[in-house]
């Protein structure tokens, strides 16, 4: 195998995972929304200091995004 090679399927790697990290990210319920089974309704209590709209998950599956697209670019160019 040769160094572009190596490149390209650590980038494939790298940005499947990170995909599937985004993918997770985007399925979580925000802190912000509770679920009431009694009364089956959703209740939204915001505050603006309390909010995070994303987590670490998404953060790191979009710098691993990145980081594998780079690769592919990178591996491209030696190989």
């Amino acid at each position: 195998m040769t160094v572009g090679e190596i490149l390209r399927l650590a980038g494939s790697a790298l940005g499947a995972l990170g995909g599937l990290l985004v993918f997770i990210e985007f399925f979580q319920t925000p802190n912000y929304v509770s679920y009431n089974r009694e009364w089956d309704d959703y209740e939204i209590e915001m505050s603006p200091r309390e909010v995070e709209q994303y987590t670490w998950i998404g953060r790191a599956g979009g710098l691993l995004v990145g980081v594998g697209f780079a690769l592919l670019f990178v591996g491209t160019l030696v190989g």
